[in-house]
């Protein structure tokens, strides 16, 4: 059977991937491929119960490297359980967030480092790197914007604006390293108009295979 697909998208908290991919994901299901959706952290029950603790706003002693350390043992069970067998059986994987996020959140906006978090996570996906990465370009200033008026904030939402700029920085790295993998999308613009180009990009990249 023909290899699947691994998509994942990718930008700073308010950039809009959440409701993106969510878009892009049921376009693509009325279209007739064979795909699924799937978060990070997250996916699956041992990955969802990390993601509780990561994201509890209560958790606020926790350590850079714990941080780092339960992102990269999520994301594991997430690739085994979920991600791969799909790949294998011939699916369409959409995933919100990777192995990047780790690499712009605890690399560069936690100071941890790139390579530091790169070798964490290279153990946990042996390899395994997405296929395409769409990631939606938006100022990390106007993105704080929009989450601030979310009803819930989790414990990164309420990190200083120094740690979101930090982040922004640590995407702009990831986009050089992994440039033959990323597509940039302006999320400036109206939410239908992101999701029909995501869209066609990434149905000119799948149809030949599928």
């Amino acid at each position: 059977m023909q290899k699947g697909w691994f998509i994942t998208f990718e930008g700073p908290d308010g950039s809009g991937k959440t409701t993106i991919s969510t878009n892009v994901y049921q376009k693509l299901l009325t279209s007739g491929l064979d795909v699924i959706y799937t978060r990070e952290p997250g996916g699956i029950d041992i990955a969802e119960q990390i993601r509780g603790i990561i994201l509890d706003p209560k958790n606020t002693a926790m350590d850079v490297k714990t941080e780092a350390l339960l992102y990269a043992a999520s994301r594991r069970q997430h690739l085994v359980e979920k991600v791969l067998p799909a790949i294998h059986a011939g699916k369409i994987v959409i995933c919100d967030r990777f192995v990047d996020s780790s690499l712009a959140y605890q690399g560069v906006g936690r100071g941890i480092g790139i390579e530091e978090v790169l070798s964490i996570n290279e153990f946990a996906i042996e390899g395994y790197y997405p296929d395409v990465t769409l990631f939606l370009d938006i100022d990390p200033i106007e993105g704080l914007k929009r989450i601030s008026n979310r009803h819930y904030r989790d414990r990164l939402d309420r990190e200083a604006e120094d740690f979101h700029l930090k982040v922004a920085l640590g995407y702009q790295e990831v986009l050089k390293r992994y440039r033959h993998r990323m597509q940039v999308l302006d999320a400036n613009r109206p939410v239908e108009e992101i999701v029909n180009e995501a869209v066609q990009y990434i149905l000119a990249k799948v149809k030949p295979s599928v």
